[in-house]
């Protein structure tokens, strides 16, 4: 995996992009072709996505970003509710601050 080059700020459809791919990687190329993934997609509504594969997706975005985005702190610091409703556009949003 590559990791990132940090004099380049990616920009919100950059990350969509690689996170769109981290997903695919992670349930699959099969699932990810029926489903429509977008920046609204919830994890566990649209995707669903079971606790150990947002544990391989968040293990993606450590790999790649480092320790740049905190990304497992910045799960834990949510509530059950903000968890269940997390869409891929709040972690855009949260990366992209953070690059």
């Amino acid at each position: 995996m590559d990791t990132l080059n940090t004099t380049e700020k990616l920009n919100h459809e950059e990350l969509f992009t690689l996170l769109k791919g981290f997903i695919t990687e992670v349930i699959g190329e099969e699932f990810a072709e029926e489903m429509d993934i977008s920046p609204e997609s919830s994890f566990t509504k649209d995707l669903e996505m079971d606790s150990i594969e947002i544990v391989s997706f968040s293990e993606k975005i450590k790999a790649y970003f480092g320790d740049q985005i905190d990304f497992t702190g910045w799960l834990s610091s949510m509530d059950l509710d903000e968890l269940i409703n997390l869409d891929l556009s709040m972690i855009i949003n949260y990366i992209y601050e953070c690059q």
